[in-house]
């Protein structure tokens, strides 16, 4: 009898082209789902949360899967990772009702954006954050993320090529704040996100903490509904989910 198991994940997405599976390319689902596989005897289809880029990180994927199985989710879980690269841990597996979908259970997701902001970079940690050396403001970037909550259309952020029936989102919280070694962090929570959304956020918000633009710049974009009236795509190691929320 099939069982349905729930897997939180984390990943480095510097050597992954993305999360969904590809013909050529290596993606965190394919070696996920080989993963199972060998432990099962036969294809698994493994369903995410949603999509992430090229090059995007996560500290708390989550993606479900059923099959017929008697192992244990700690016995699971410990041959998975037996199996997988490095670049890919199974931080958290439990058995979940037969309704569970890790995209369509989701209530909401939170979305990390790391910035550098200092003269000289950095060796290690260069990977998961955006070095920028100009000063950036904080108090003017967090005025103009406070433009972005609520219900609204985001089709002014939306990267070409998303497969979407709307451009609607809901933005729960999009906050700033500063932390030590001049590091900036963006974090923000939404009920979806369309493809880039949140670098095409970042990279606009670097140019109203830099003065190119004014905070309130972000509703004439958004009321737009133009993509070229935005920002420059900010860059994928900088950007990590964080964490998946169900009911």
């Amino acid at each position: 009898m099939d069982r349905t198991f729930k897997l939180t994940i984390e990943y480095d997405g510097t050597d992954f082209c993305g999360w969904q599976r590809q013909k050529e390319d290596r993606t965190v689902q394919e070696t996920i789902e080989t993963a199972i596989e060998t432990i099962m005897g036969e294809p698994v289809s493994v369903a995410g949360s949603g999509r992430t880029d090229s090059g995007v990180h996560a500290l708390g994927q989550t993606a479900s899967f059923s099959c017929d199985t008697r192992l244990d989710t700690e016995t699971l879980q410990k041959g998975l990772n037996s199996l997988l690269p490095d670049d890919v841990v199974i931080i958290g597996c439990r058995q979940v009702g037969a309704a569970f979908h890790a995209r369509y259970s989701a209530r909401s997701k939170l979305y990390r954006y790391r910035i550098l902001n200092r003269r000289v970079p950095e060796a290690i940690g260069r990977h998961y954050a955006w070095h920028i050396k100009r000063p950036l403001s904080v108090d003017k970037m967090s005025a103009a993320a406070a433009f972005l909550g609520g219900t609204r259309d985001f089709k002014a952020f939306e990267g070409s090529g998303s497969p979407r029936v709307h451009t609607t989102r809901t933005i729960l919280r999009a906050e700033w704040k500063s932390e030590g070694d001049g590091y900036l962090i963006f974090e923000v929570e939404a009920d979806g996100f369309l493809r880039f959304m949140v670098r095409n956020i970042v990279g606009t918000l670097v140019e109203v903490g830099s003065g190119k633009r004014a905070p309130e710049d972000i509703q004439k974009i958004l009321h737009s509904r133009d993509r070229s009236r935005g920002g420059a795509t900010a860059p994928a190691h900088g950007l990590a989910l964080v964490e998946v929320r169900y009911d």
